[in-house]
């Protein structure tokens, strides 16, 4: 029997997965740069400029948005450590999409290296 680390491996090794130090330049070369996490952790931090479709929808958001109509779309994607968007990757490049890469160590990765994130302000109730 799989386990979900299995599942990440095998995913890994049929996409691509760029280094935290190339993310940069694929990100402004990118069409959409997708956050695959769920909505609450989007909302806590996110990298600027991110797109936010779960990875529990990702299938049903692609087939039905057209705005991801083109498979020649250049896509960056991300999650927490990047299990996910392996997972994520996998699944677009099986429904056609030709330039998917998948951040590795996803957003902790990036955090760690102290790269800038969008971190929404709470109100304040003095």
């Amino acid at each position: 029997m799989k386990t979900a680390h299995d599942l990440v491996e095998a995913a890994r090794a049929e996409i691509r997965e760029i280094p935290l130090d190339q993310a940069d330049d694929a990100i402004k070369k990118a069409d959409v740069l997708l956050d695959v996490r769920e909505a609450d952790e989007y909302n806590t931090s996110h990298i600027p400029g991110a797109v936010n479709v779960s990875r529990g929808i990702l299938e049903f958001k692609l087939t039905n948005d057209p705005a991801f109509e083109d498979r020649a779309l250049n896509l960056v994607i991300y999650c927490k450590n990047s299990g996910r968007s392996a997972l994520a990757a996998r699944a677009m490049k099986e429904m056609g999409y030709i330039h998917v890469q998948s951040i590795a160590g996803g957003i902790e990765a990036w955090e760690a290296a102290g790269k800038p994130l969008v971190k929404p302000e709470l109100p304040r109730f003095d």
